[in-house]
């Protein structure tokens, strides 16, 4: 995967901190488009991490921190599943590459709308936490969306490589 530059340098810390976030939404997503859906569930790694696992876990992760913790939505009542860790990854045989792809999308778009009308100092109350601000949470997201992306990108070089598409 090629470096790709920040598009957003300067301007207010919220401009920044969603800028940065964007960016990572993007990267993450880009290091499963053009796979086959094969290549997308491989597993290449002896966790359950897959390239789609990947960004499945992200919108579950986005989905828990914007419309649980910062809009207080009632998990019953989210757009998806709520649940971490593991289960997160998990990836139904029904599921294409568009279909997680559109669901990552939906849950960032639903993110965006949930965050702008809160401050960054504003704060909630996470479960095992305790206070948090929005400046946390876009921090934290930011930290969380780039570390899968650096996994998605390895998992991407694997799958690229000569030898992979060889065996």
């Amino acid at each position: 995967m090629t470096w790709s530059p920040p598009l957003i340098t300067t301007g207010t810390e919220r401009r920044l901190l969603e800028g940065m976030l964007e960016r990572n939404r993007a990267e993450l997503i880009g290091t499963i488009r053009g796979l086959s859906e094969s290549q997308a569930r491989r597993r290449l790694v002896p966790s359950a991490t897959t390239p789609i696992g990947l960004v499945k876990h992200a919108a579950v992760a986005q989905r828990i921190w914007f419309q649980r913790i910062v809009a207080g939505i009632p998990a019953g009542e989210c757009d998806g599943p709520t649940v971490s860790g593991d289960p997160s990854f998990v990836v139904a045989d029904d599921e294409t590459v568009a279909d997680v792809i559109a669901e990552f999308e939906r849950t960032s778009a639903r993110a965006r709308e949930i965050a702008a009308d809160v401050d960054l100092d504003d704060t909630r109350i996470h479960p095992r936490l305790g206070e948090v601000s929005l400046r946390f949470i876009y921090v934290f997201l930011i930290e969380e969306l780039a570390r899968h992306a650096g996994h998605g990108d390895i998992l991407r070089e694997q799958l690229d490589s000569p030898e992979s598409a060889a065996g």
